[in-house]
């Protein structure tokens, strides 16, 4: 018997809804397994709850992936629907068999033109509808649900839906739809065929270059089945896994993989949803296998898709395959094997993989070489090769290598570089299909948004980003961007959603050797305590975080938390070891050259100086400011300048610093800096302004994430479904629902509607 291809559904841009009767068998689930469970149901509760019950240990655990087979997943479910679709007559059968070949696994839209070119009648629909399991439409059959369309399928005999595919096959004549005329053609073949696998190699290169990654993995995969050459169908799995990966459908890429047992994308699938440290350890041995055994086509490995490698299929064929669909697969190798030190914090695995990449003869990835220099100490060098690879962000190119663009540029303090590299690396991803380097593009665009005065929208777009994560089997990245949206929350001031997110964060990141993450939630933690004024406690997480070793912390958070650890150790009066933190941190500013820096460095001398001599500092600082883009920074440097000023007794500039201060933290919705502000005007004896939120304005009240939560509050969603959405938990979303309705004076949902009706219309 031939079957089609049973994929999970694409990735989806938005989550399923979710009602009360899946909470109960979905609660004990992590989150992202959670996420893809939902997806990969097709949104019906009950065969989430039946999933859930035979997912097992493992499965329910993430260890591994979900079962790719609807069968699998609800076959109690699954087993009524088919009873249903037998108990019509044999016409309706067939015609719901035709309609359910050409949407099913990939929709191919030629049902009309089968029907017109069998001459057959439609009139048995009828019987379908007055069950209620289906209903023609001008466009076709539009089924009840998706299990309905899946039962549909599963009960034809082999011979005839052998039959429905060769017939679909006939109408699909235009040039445009010869890869869905060749999955037709592989649907309908009775057995292997090494001519059928080459025509659905050829077809699914096709597919891979127009973006149609979903459909490339169904061609590839089916390739796979008819070619009776093992060492060839080892080489198409490989690349059924690697369009599979860089389309979302994280759970079938690992099934695949493991059947191939290729280097690549074993370490890829690590880094994203592993343990980092064996992803470096794969992506290294991958590269150096590379150059020992060139020649023939490069296979498929995620989010790197070449555009100049022929797509017909190589002569002779390897038995393994662990190279790209790019011109230098070991580069890229080497710049996913320094993702997986950077997401590490093991900035010494960068300086291995240089020294080998060098042996080898390959000109090692900018990032990879810029790291390793500066673990050395070797600033300059470290920026010349960070600067070069930052340059590469223009329009268009490799995602993967427009998100190395961004990291280089975020290290080197250009935000407005690195936020053009990372839009840029999400917008070439969606147009190459690629939909899995989205979420990790947004991951690194994070850090930019909260550094330039972006906390709304940078937390909007880390959320959206952190279910993508989810979704597409990025476990790993999502830890990455619960803590960015910790620190965020820490910007505006929610301080339960800031310590969950940062527990969520710390939690997964330390049992993954994730340092990246573990350290930026660290710092999100130690900032909210020093903008809410604890600065003996955010002292000592600051401290703590540089002693934290690769997988706990990281090197790079740690330097540029250094400002926010120079302040807090000033204001306990313990700045012999943030003298040493600001002189690293100054060798780098000045090698570099970032105003931002630099600024920051400014601002840390004037911190360490003693009484008059830290005004000059501070003007410096706010000099350089003005010629860079940290805003945020830019307010603070304000606030401690107007903190000095004052205490120095020059009350008319402290006054204008402090309310310059008041005014950009309101603009950023930063209510506890804006608080220290107008502490500071109260000591000066100068009444603090009122809010400049306009009363008739509600959404101006309300913190970033408070702002998201009302949103989706209005628009009827229950606590569990926001819950859900946020990664956040129904306990947290009560406490920001009490928080919108006392900022907003109101008591009611009805009310809320009605307020951000009116003040989004105005």
């Amino acid at each position: 018997m031939v079957t089609p291809v049973n994929p999970p559904p694409p990735a989806p841009t938005s989550p399923p809804p979710v009602t009360d009767a899946w909470q109960g068998p979905l609660a004990a689930l992590p989150e992202g397994v959670r996420v893809r469970l939902l997806h990969a149901v097709h949104g019906d509760p009950r065969a989430a709850a039946e999933a859930v019950r035979l997912l097992g240990d493992r499965r329910s655990a993430g260890l591994d992936p979900l079962p790719a087979e609807p069968a699998a997943l609800a076959p109690s479910l699954l087993r009524a629907h088919r009873a249903e679709i037998r108990a019509l007559p044999d016409d309706t059968r067939l015609l719901l068999l035709l309609a359910a070949a050409d949407q099913y696994p990939v929709a191919t839209h030629a049902f009309l033109r089968a029907v017109v070119a069998a001459r057959l009648d439609t009139r048995p629909l009828e019987a379908a509808e007055a069950a209620g399991l289906a209903h023609a439409s001008a466009d076709g059959v539009v089924f009840r649900d998706a299990w309905t369309r899946i039962a549909a399928y599963e009960t034809g005999s082999p011979a005839d839906r052998r039959d429905v595919h060769r017939l679909l096959a006939r109408v699909l004549r235009t040039e445009g739809e010869t890869p869905l005329r060749s999955w037709h053609r592989g649907a309908g073949a009775l057995g292997p065929s090494s001519r059928l696998a080459s025509e659905l190699a050829t077809a699914a290169a096709r597919s891979r270059d127009e973006g149609r990654l979903p459909l490339a993995r169904v061609l590839a995969e089916r390739a796979a089945a008819l070619c009776p050459d093992r060492a060839e169908q080892t080489r198409l799995l490989t690349r059924a896994a690697g369009y599979a990966w860089q389309s979302g459908a994280g759970d079938r890429a690992r099934a695949l993989t493991a059947r191939t047992e290729d280097d690549a994308l074993t370490g890829v699938l690590a880094l994203r949803s592993g343990n980092a440290a064996e992803a470096f350890d794969a992506l290294l041995t991958a590269a150096v296998r590379e150059p020992k055994q060139r020649g023939g086509e490069a296979g498929a490995f995620p989010e790197s898709i070449g555009r100049n490698v022929s797509s017909a299929p190589p002569d002779p064929p390897r038995p393994t395959l662990t190279t790209l669909d790019v011109p230098d697969p070991a580069l890229h190798l080497l710049a996913r094997a320094t993702e997986a030190a950077i997401y590490t914090g093991d900035l010494r695995r960068c300086r291995e993989a240089d020294r080998m990449a060098r042996r080898l003869g390959i000109e090692p990835p900018g990032t990879l070489g810029g790291l390793a220099a500066a673990f050395e100490g070797r600033y300059e060098d470290a920026r010349d090769l960070l600067g070069a690879t930052a340059g590469r962000c223009g329009p268009g190119g490799d995602p993967t290598l427009l998100i190395h663009a961004g990291i280089a540029a975020l290290l080197l303090g250009d935000h407005t570089r690195a936020t053009a590299a990372t839009v840029r690396a999400a917008a070439s991803a969606r147009v190459r299909g690629a939909t899995v380097a989205v979420a990790q593009a947004m991951e690194f665009r994070a850090y930019a948004d909260f550094w330039t005065g972006r906390p709304r929208a940078g937390e909007a777009a880390a959320a959206d980003a952190l279910w993508q994560a989810y979704a597409t089997g990025q476990d790993n990245g999502a830890c990455h961007l619960q803590a960015a949206l910790a620190m965020f929350a820490a910007l505006t001031g929610d301080a339960d959603v800031c310590r969950e997110r940062a527990a969520t964060a710390r939690s997964y990141a330390l049992g993954r050797g994730l340092g990246l993450p573990a350290a930026l939630a660290q710092w999100a933690l130690a900032y909210l305590d020093l903008s809410s004024g604890r600065f003996a406690a955010a002292a000592a997480r600051l401290r703590a975080l540089a002693g934290f070793g690769p997988g706990h912390g990281h090197r790079a958070i740690r330097h540029l938390a250094t400002p926010h650890y120079v302040e807090a150790a000033v204001r306990t009066d313990d700045t012999r070891v943030a003298r040493v933190a600001h002189a690293d941190y100054h060798r780098w500013a000045s090698a570099v050259r970032s105003p931002d820096d630099l600024a920051l460095s400014a601002r840390c001398r004037a911190l360490l100086a003693p009484g008059a001599e830290a005004v000059d500092h501070y003007r410096t600082a706010l000099d350089l400011h003005a010629r860079g883009t940290r805003d945020f920074e830019r307010a603070r440097t304000e606030l401690l300048f107007g903190g000095a000023l004052r205490r120095l007794r020059h009350r008319t500039e402290a006054r204008d610093r402090l309310y310059s201060a008041l005014e950009a933290f309101e603009h950023f919705g930063a209510p506890h800096c804006a608080a220290q502000a107008r502490a500071e005007l109260r000591a000066l004896g100068t009444p603090a302004p009122p809010a400049s939120a306009a009363p008739d304005d509600p959404t101006t009240r309300l913190t970033a994430q408070q702002l998201m939560v009302a949103r989706m509050a209005a628009e009827g969603a229950t606590n569990r479904e926001i819950a859900t959405r946020l990664a956040l938990s129904p306990r947290t979303i009560d406490h920001h629902l009490r928080g919108v309705f006392a900022r907003l004076g109101i008591r009611s949902r009805i009310e809320l509607v009605r307020l951000l009706a009116e003040g989004e219309g105005m």
